[in-house]
């Protein structure tokens, strides 16, 4: 049903963004891989090519508007397109409380989840405005919808931030056959949940949702035709702490 889609995606060596990554190329989307840790990336793209499926890498630091613009600039250059953008690249730190919180470490969580999607978003727009067809799938957060306190403000404001950017794409740019769906899931089990102060047990990650749950919805928006816009999804385990 993808066949012939190019995909972007960012935080594609990990969690949600590899499980994105894999069900969009399952689906028969060529997927490009982004991330920080190319060994991550590769690991990625052997995966996806060992099931038929096919995949490049191309490494990257959100937070860095140039390098974003070039990778953006690149994927079209070899592919002519982009139609698929999957913003999946985020992070969180361990002093998150007021208590513990600096500016700095403030900003460094705005600046990869918010101003690192805002990045992606501005590097693909133009080619999309111009196909006049486009979708962009940012992952948000529970916390993007709701105010959990384990989280800290800088992730819940930065999330927050991602569900209005994604919101506020749609009203613009609609007209231009762009759509956007924002993603806010509860409790995932994937690596970012280490950097809490107590990272969670076995047995309870075992109870979150799955990357492979997150890739599934993914997918699901991903296939569905260009007459529609799933504007936000909002999921979590059914066992719900937060």
């Amino acid at each position: 049903m993808l066949k012939g889609k190019i995909a972007w995606v960012t935080g594609g060596g990990t969690g949600i963004g590899r499980s994105g990554a894999e069900e969009l190329a399952a689906g028969g989307a060529f997927v490009v891989i982004s991330g920080r840790r190319l060994e991550q990336l590769e690991e990625v793209k052997s995966a996806i090519v060992a099931k038929g499926g096919e995949a490049e890498t191309a490494p990257l630091d959100v937070t860095d508007k140039a390098q974003v613009a070039k990778v953006g600039a690149g994927i079209i250059s070899r592919h002519g397109r982009i139609d698929i953008l999957v913003n999946s690249a985020g992070m969180n730190v361990p002093n998150r409380y007021w208590k513990n919180l600096t500016p700095d470490s403030f900003e460094s969580v705005i600046t990869a989840n918010l101003q690192g999607t805002l990045n992606t978003i501005t590097a693909v727009l133009p080619k999309m405005r111009e196909q006049k067809d486009g979708l962009v799938i940012n992952i948000s957060s529970w916390a993007g919808r709701f105010d959990p306190l384990f989280t800290g403000p800088a992730y819940n404001a930065s999330k927050h931030g991602v569900v209005a950017l994604t919101l506020s794409l749609n009203m613009e740019e609609c007209v231009n056959g762009i759509r956007a769906c924002v993603i806010c899931p509860g409790e995932v089990a994937t690596p970012i949940l280490k950097k809490r102060p107590v990272p969670p047990s076995a047995e309870e990650m075992a109870r979150m949702l799955q990357g492979e749950d997150l890739g599934r919805t993914i997918r699901f928006v991903a296939e569905m035709p260009p007459r529609v816009c799933l504007n936000e999804i909002v999921i979590s385990p059914t066992w719900n702490r937060i």
